[in-house]
């Protein structure tokens, strides 16, 4: 069922105001989702993210099929009281994760057989067991079980990965018509489109997708080392052909000026490790720029925020001059700081292009953020 609702699209852009109903919870696009792989969002409480206002989060079926087990997640109720989230949640199919483990991992056209990057254990993904695992987990949007994409790929090759996601994702449909959410609440279901960076192929995967009737649509093999502006392209390419009245979700990327580009080019939802990772490898995003906090030349900065335009915890309470500190200590509390401010920020960035788009400013404002954004503080 698609419980997606345009409510404006930007007469300068492809830039969407729009909202998606689900048993968790209103979300409204365009929309950053923290990573939460392991049903966690590394560094951050469910208390931040609600502090912080994260409108959904995803976890990963990969990491969770392996550990703790996707039947431990059904026996405690869903991934929602698993984690103690009550907010929307979004799973991520696993076939990015099985595709990256390369030599340890063996497609098939029924499937794909690989080992645990944990312990070297083997297992069997299929399109119904993939589904199954996700019907345990419980999140409110599933993904369909796909092949990510190499790049730089030939057509041929682009072609024969794109016919497995497209075989797959058929299965998944059949099967979820069979096999109803078992938690009390629906589940929407994304179909992946891949196809490389061959625009033909991107071309045919949305349209035999949109026959199979999804709930909405991803856009999957981006950001996987392509040059920047060819993800733009692609992205901009494929959201003129996606139904409108769909979601159309970016998988993996990116930095905020990536974001603020998709959203340009018609993209409501976008995911990424970064702010996280980033911020425990000493990284902050900032209305100023980039923000190294690691630096020495913060070490006597005692009496400057983070981010002195910001109104996170950390940047409410906390100077450069410790958040320093901690990194070099070593102490956990630094990556913490770090990550509620990073995903704040990402997520006020968001709030603040709705507004943009609302009063048709958009435009003008993300080209100022876009050149703001990749400087480095000084």
């Amino acid at each position: 069922m698609n419980r997606f609702e345009l409510l404006k699209t930007s007469a300068k852009s492809k830039a969407r105001l729009g909202k998606i109903t689900t048993d968790h919870g209103v979300i409204t696009t365009p929309i950053f989702m923290p990573v939460g792989t392991a049903a966690s969002v590394k560094g951050v409480t469910p208390r931040d993210l609600h502090e912080m206002k994260a409108e959904i989060i995803l976890a990963n079926t990969y990491h969770l099929y392996l550990r703790p087990g996707t039947p431990l997640i059904a026996k405690a109720g869903g991934v929602h009281k698993f984690m103690g989230w009550d907010g929307p949640m979004l799973t991520d199919s696993g076939g990015f994760q099985v595709w990256s483990l390369k030599e340890l991992r063996k497609i098939k056209p029924e499937g794909v057989e690989f080992r645990s990057h944990l312990d070297g254990s083997k297992h069997f993904f299929s399109p119904a067991s993939v589904m199954k695992a996700q019907r345990d987990i419980g999140a409110d949007i599933i993904m369909a079980f796909d092949e990510c994409t190499p790049f730089p790929s030939t057509a041929k090759e682009a072609e024969h990965s794109l016919n497995y996601t497209l075989r797959w994702t058929a299965e998944a449909i059949a099967w979820l018509k069979e096999n109803p959410p078992i938690h009390g609440y629906d589940q929407s279901f994304f179909g992946i489109v891949q196809g490389g960076m061959h625009l033909d192929l991107r071309k045919r995967a949305i349209e035999t997708i949109a026959e199979l009737g999804p709930d909405g649509y991803a856009l999957g093999g981006l950001s996987v080392g392509e040059p920047t502006e060819t993800m733009y392209d692609v992205a901009d390419f494929c959201t003129d052909i996606m139904p409108q009245d769909h979601a159309r979700y970016v998988m993996g990327v990116g930095t905020p000026w990536n974001l603020l580009e998709l959203i340009k080019r018609g993209v409501d939802m976008c995911d990424c490790v970064m702010p996280t990772r980033n911020a425990r490898n000493g990284m902050m995003f900032t209305s100023e720029g980039v923000l190294h906090y690691k630096a020495g030349r913060y070490a006597d900065a005692l009496d400057v925020a983070p981010d002195p335009n910001c109104n996170c915890y950390t940047c409410k309470n906390f100077s450069r001059a410790y958040l320093r500190h901690l990194h070099h200590a070593g102490e956990l509390l630094a990556m913490s700081l770090a990550s509620i401010h990073n995903l704040y920020f990402y997520l006020q960035l968001m709030r603040e292009a709705k507004a943009h788009i609302a009063d048709d400013t958009f435009e003008p404002w993300a080209e100022e953020q876009i050149v703001k954004l990749q400087r480095v503080v000084p």
